[in-house]
């Protein structure tokens, strides 16, 4: 019994602002090329069960292309593989926030696809002597849970589910994904399954035995320099998908080639420098970027920096690096400064995003809003905006 288990394609994702010859956002572009290759080795692999995890679209509503893409891919599988059965359930992404919103799911489980957008559903499979109990990120946040427990006397029990198990992936800030739904490690009793295919942490990683998130297959998250730093940390290269084989009680990791190149380059410490000394190391450091910026995602952190010496640095220099890179952000951090607050009274001086995390976590908000992807977004923008001030 063999399962390929993917999760996390965000399909439809729209970042920076390059197109390609035929006037698609290019990074959209490259994630369609990720799950395509996800897609080929899959089929090459001929498993008994394939199952993606959640998040298959990076919003509610995706644009046509993306549909149209995720329905040939499915097709595919299903022309290649026809006696195996397809499982898919929903993401946080792809879960709209209210019930009369609808799901775009539906036109899949129309294919053949078994599909879990809404409630927990299980599906039995007799003919492999499988059972799945398939849990979607709206299931995980309703009034009631479903008992996350295998049924039936099936030899194989699978659990597909897309969220946050709490307190086992040792996360690092501003990696997680925002708006999961948590599950602690007692209901998801990972010892009593032959296998648990999670869906929502971008990095490929095992959490207890037979228990694994197969990663995302693109860097599509806010975060993807924290990305990089938990794949090196955990000895994981690059994004792919797991070939699970629960007869030898096997983990593969299979690899797929990545369309783009992300690099975090090595920090500039720029305390005490003048522009024209920054310019020199900037300009070293891009230069020496390795295989070179062409068509990359590439971030320069620049440490200590006043705002009245990034506002002097060479930006015309700054634009032509820029224009040789897919996206490069060149990410300028003032000095952290100290004031007296109060009376008397040492203080640290509060940043701006600081603030605004403060004032949104306390703000009266509609229910249907998620607060912790809210404050998220919010905090984002702030840091973002800051960034590119300092930088023009």
């Amino acid at each position: 019994m063999r399962i390929a288990h993917l999760a996390d394609p965000h399909l439809g994702i729209r970042q920076y602002h390059r197109q390609t010859a035929g006037g698609f956002n290019q990074r959209e572009a490259d994630v369609a090329n990720a799950f395509r290759s996800a897609v080929d080795g899959v089929i090459e692999a001929r498993p008994d069960v394939v199952v993606v995890a959640g998040d298959l679209f990076h919003s509610v509503r995706p644009g046509n292309a993306a549909i149209i893409f995720a329905f040939r891919q499915f097709q595919r599988l299903l022309s290649a593989l026809p006696g195996a059965p397809i499982i898919l359930i929903a993401g946080n992404h792809d879960t709209p926030r209210s019930a009369e919103t609808g799901s775009i799911f539906g036109l899949f489980e129309g294919m053949g696809i078994d599909v879990a957008a809404q409630d927990a559903r299980r599906f039995d499979y007799s003919q492999l002597d499988l059972s799945v109990l398939a849990v979607p990120h709206q299931a995980l946040i309703g009034s009631e849970r479903p008992a996350l427990r295998p049924a039936g006397g099936a030899r194989y029990q699978v659990l597909v589910l897309h969220g946050d198990i709490e307190g086992v992936i040792p996360v690092a800030p501003g990696v997680e994904e925002y708006g999961g739904a948590v599950v602690t490690p007692d209901e998801l009793g990972a010892d009593q399954w032959s296998w648990v295919a999670l869906g929502h942490y971008h990095v490929q990683r095992e959490v207890a035995p037979h228990s694994w998130y197969a990663g995302a297959l693109d860097y599509v998250s806010s975060n993807p320099w924290g990305e990089l730093r938990e794949e090196a940390e955990h000895g994981v290269t690059g994004k792919g998908w797991l070939l699970v084989d629960l007869a030898a009680g096997t983990v593969t990791r299979r690899p797929i080639e990545p369309p783009r190149r992300f690099l975090d380059l090595e920090p500039v410490a720029g305390k005490g420098m003048g522009p024209a000394e920054l310019d020199e190391i900037i300009a070293a450091r891009l230069n020496a970027a390795p295989g070179g910026l062409r068509d990359s995602v590439v971030r320069l952190v620049v440490r200590d920096v006043p705002r009245h010496v990034a506002r002097t640095l060479d930006h015309t220099a700054l634009r032509g690096f820029r224009s040789q890179a897919l996206h490069l952000q060149l990410d300028i951090r003032r000095p952290d400064t100290s004031r007296q607050t109060g009376v008397g009274a040492p203080g640290q001086r509060r940043t701006l995003p600081a603030l605004v995390q403060d004032y949104l976590e306390h703000r009266p908000l509609p229910a249907e809003l998620d607060r912790k992807e809210f404050v998220a977004l919010g905090v984002d923008l702030v840091e973002t905006a800051e960034r590119e001030l300092a930088s023009s």
